[in-house]
């Protein structure tokens, strides 16, 4: 089960330094070591969200608080995201968000979807209330 986490971490760490870089299964799977098989099964079990899901919901959630903190093109926030071009991103958004990004960013509010995983040992009760403290206090 330590293992597994481990594993996790890893993938978690390798998308989160490298969000505005082309990632796909194959790069992580050849960064960290395993098939794309296995990672995906370990990090899908340990976090209930598959890699690609993650990797999409955190690439949309930095997009959104782009949106909101910065006066970015929509278009240069869509590449940054990982998208060819602005519809692609759109409709994703829109999927993620219910509003289409320009009705976001005017809306105002950023609310994230996606925060980074993070992984707990033993006490998994400990952190879901840690984990739930830090979202309080950051609304």
């Amino acid at each position: 089960m330590k293992h597994q986490k481990e594993i996790v971490e890893k993938v978690i760490e390798y998308i989160e330094k490298n969000l505005e870089k082309e990632i796909n299964l194959e790069n992580i799977s050849r960064n960290i070591g395993y098939s794309k098989f296995h990672l995906n099964r370990v990090f899908t079990e340990q976090t209930g969200i598959t890699i690609y899901k993650y990797l999409q919901n955190r690439r949309l959630t930095v997009a959104a608080e782009k949106l909101i903190k910065t006066d970015k093109p929509i278009t240069q926030i869509a590449y940054e995201a990982g998208y060819d071009t602005q519809q692609s991103f759109s409709f994703a958004f829109k999927q993620v968000y219910f509003y289409p990004p320009k009705m976001y960013r005017d809306i105002g509010i950023f609310i994230p979807k996606q925060n980074k995983i993070f992984m707990c040992d033993t006490y998994i009760f400990r952190c879901h209330k840690f984990m739930t403290k830090i979202k309080e206090a950051a609304a």
